[in-house]
This record gives C-alpha cells, sequence and structure tokens, in this order.
C-alpha cells in the first residue's frame, strides 16, 4: 500500500461511520432537585423545588429525580419528601401538564432510596397514591467508597440490594441500580473497569430495571469512559439499560460525555450550572450528619456536569435531545439566584453558537470600504487570483 492510497482509506468525514454506534436521539435526565441541592449547605425551600422540577419537566426534562427518601435526620435537606411527590401526584399539576401539552404518563420520577428502610418508606407512599415511578439503590466497586455511603460491607448490602429490589418490583415500581468509583475512587483510588462490568450484570440478575454507571469524583478519562462503555455494551448491548453520571473536578467531563456518545451510551443525567456531589454535614446554621467528613478539599471543584453545557453541546452536535435549550439557560441563570452565587455553566453565560452571529458587534463601514476598494459583496480573495488555492508540492497529501 503507497501512503497516498493509505490517506485515502483512512480519510472519513461522516462522524456517524466513524463511531456507528453514536446515537441521533438521547434522553438527558435531571438530578438538580436530589443530587445537585444534597450538596448545598443552606435548605432550598419547598417553593423553589416545585419551581424547578415543573420548569424542567415543561422544557422536556422526562425523567427526573425529586428526592430522597432517607432519614431526613440525616439529610434535612429533604425533609419536604412526601410534600413534593405530593403535588407532582396532584390533579392541577397533571392539568397544568395538559394545558402545556406533557403527557403525565411520559414522565418519570425518582427518588434515592440508599437502603432498605428507604424503599419501605418508598412503598407506604406508592400505596397512598403519591410514590414515585422508579428506585436508586448504589453500590460502589470500591468498598471503602461504598462503606462511607451505606455504613455496610459489599456481600451484605448486596443482599440487603436483592430483597429491596424485589420488593420495589412487587410494588409495581422499577429500580436503578447504581454503580458508583468505576474509574477510580476518592478514597480507595485505583479501581478496575471490570469489577464495575461484573456489578452492572449483577444489578441485572437480581431484577434492576436499569443502571446507572458513576464518575462520583471526576476520575473519569475519555479514553477510559469510551473502553469501559464499549464493554458494557458488548456485553450488554442494549443501550436503554444504561445511564452515565459523570462528575466534574478537572473542568473536562464534556469530554466524557462525547466518549460515551461515541461508544453508544444514549441516557444521562446532568445538573443545572453543575450542582451536586456529597451531601452536605452543615444546613443552615446547623451540623448535620450527612455521609460524614468531606473527602474533598474545595467545593468549588465538585459537582456534576452541567445540564445547560451539556444540553447545548449535544444539541450543537446535530442530537435529538427533546428540551428547549433556551429555556434551559434562561432556567439555568435563575438557579443562579436561588443558590446565591456563580455556578459553573458556561452556556449560561454565553449563550448558544448563533449561525446568524452577534450582528450587534459589528464595526460600522464594511460594505462601503469594499465598494471603495472595488470589491464585490461577499468576495474574500483579490479578483486576479485563481478560483481554488494550489498546494505548494511539499504539503500535498500523498
Amino acid at each position: 500500500m503507497v501512503k497516498g492510497e493509505y490517506v485515502m482509506q483512512m480519510t472519513e468525514y461522516d462522524y456517524w461511520k466513524i463511531f456507528p454506534r453514536m446515537p441521533r436521539k438521547i434522553t438527558v435526565g435531571d438530578i438538580t432537585i436530589r443530587d445537585g441541592f444534597q450538596h448545598e449547605e443552606k435548605f432550598i425551600s419547598t417553593a423553589a423545588k416545585v419551581f424547578y422540577l415543573e420548569e424542567l419537566i415543561f422544557a422536556g426534562c422526562r425523567n427526573i429525580e425529586v428526592t430522597n427518601l432517607g432519614n431526613p435526620a440525616n439529610m434535612p435537606q429533604f425533609r419536604d419528601a412526601e410534600e413534593l411527590l405530593t403535588h407532582l401526584r396532584s390533579d392541577r399539576f397533571k392539568k397544568r401538564c395538559e394545558r402545556k401539552g406533557v403527557n403525565y404518563n411520559d414522565i418519570c420520577l425518582t427518588a434515592i432510596t440508599i437502603r432498605e428502610s428507604s424503599i419501605d418508606r418508598a412503598i407506604e407512599l406508592r400505596e397512598k397514591g403519591i410514590g414515585p415511578d422508579r428506585l436508586l439503590m448504589m453500590v460502589s466497586t470500591e468498598e471503602e467508597h461504598h462503606f462511607a455511603n451505606s455504613g455496610t460491607t459489599l456481600p451484605d448490602y448486596w443482599k440487603e440490594a436483592e430483597r429491596c429490589t424485589q420488593k420495589c418490583n412487587d410494588a409495581g415500581m422499577k429500580m436503578c441500580g447504581t454503580v458508583s468509583t468505576i474509574w477510580g475512587s476518592p478514597i480507595g483510588g485505583a479501581t478496575d473497569m471490570k469489577d464495575a462490568v461484573e456489578f452492572t450484570k449483577r444489578w441485572l440478575e437480581i431484577g434492576a430495571h436499569d443502571v446507572e454507571h458513576a464518575d462520583h469524583d471526576g476520575s473519569a478519562s475519555a479514553p477510559d469512559v469510551y473502553r469501559y462503555f464499549s464493554m458494557i455494551l458488548d456485553e450488554i448491548p442494549d443501550p436503554g439499560l444504561h445511564i452515565a453520571h459523570f462528575h466534574e473536578t478537572k473542568r473536562v467531563a464534556s469530554a466524557s460525555v462525547l466518549a460515551a456518545l461515541q461508544a453508544g451510551i444514549t441516557h444521562f443525567e446532568a445538573t443545572f450550572g453543575g450542582l451536586g456531589g456529597q451531601p452536605s454535614n452543615f444546613l443552615d446554621d446547623c451540623p448535620t450528619k450527612g455521609t460524614g467528613e468531606y473527602y474533598y478539599e474545595d467545593p468549588r471543584y465538585v459537582g456534576l456536569i452541567t445540564l445547560e453545557d451539556t444540553l447545548v453541546q449535544i444539541d450543537e452536535m446535530g442530537i435529538e435531545h427533546g428540551y428547549d435549550v433556551d429555556r434551559v439557560l434562561w432556567l439555568g441563570k435563575q438557579m443562579e439566584k436561588t443558590i446565591g452565587r456563580r455556578l459553573r455553566s458556561e452556556a449560561v453565560i454565553n449563550g448558544r453558537t448563533l449561525k446568524e452571529g452577534h450582528m450587534q458587534f459589528a464595526r460600522p463601514g464594511l460594505s462601503k470600504r469594499k465598494e471603495k476598494l472595488g470589491e464585490e459583496p461577499g468576495q474574500k480573495f483579490p479578483e486576479e487570483w485563481g478560483t481554488k488555492a494550489v498546494l505548494p508540492e511539499k504539503y500535498r497529501a500523498g
């Protein structure tokens, strides 16, 4: 094979031919109200939570985390869990959905239920008619991180998870099994991705509906994200079973999103402004239990991928997502007021890449200048130049 033939065979400009598994339509779930707010050291009002839950749904979100059903003594941010679920199950909200053209039956409400007592609480709420559609339990492949989150060993938790998944399914709810520390642990360090593949299979074996694959400390790198999700889809090929959950600590998580897309992942999670992280151990003026001491030095570098930036990234790739992006960007600005500080979304500040440009910044006089020089409108090169550039021989391919 000569050099020129090699170049011709390797050149391909159609992104979907290079990455044939990459989807043209994806689902982006929002977990701001739960994962985003759990990290805040002030109580976010119930009215604010209701506002953002409603507005997210009206803006196109169909998979939304509402709350945590754990003991509010440990995480008082979620003391209004039943109030939020009651509102979302109300006839008033259902009528609002109808007026907005939203099919209420398309909405999936998720609650976090790390331990069995939370599962039992979810079932009680379900019996009252206000329960969630989907529950979530979590294991970490690194046992120290798992112990910090759940207080149990891995074998003991797996037995609990099996019981709880059966209870959940019997009650008519779905179970999402989370696998964390796939690419590394903030406590135990490096991990083996093969363990996470096995953990994923275990969740499905015991009856989970889907699996969240989580990078809870921003350890993931794009190459390893691509390798991992390729491994997952080689063994469990239905992309509807898998949700990618990336945290942002090094400002490179957008590369992880792209790598997951290239591997074939179709479901993602995000939060407004990149909010989120370990449950707070302080709320308003009072220390709380949370999950213990924070395992990070600086809270500015904790949180998830931003919903706003992720949607702009996806939208500008031409991938269908179902959101009103401009509405989400407006909501992101409101969220900064709610939280009381500048958040991590760049798209909220800089907006989308507009094809029509920003002509308000144009300097006056270009058309007159071109006319004075005898140039045609839109002319880009001197008229005496050829219509196509002729590269010097040393720069030509082949």
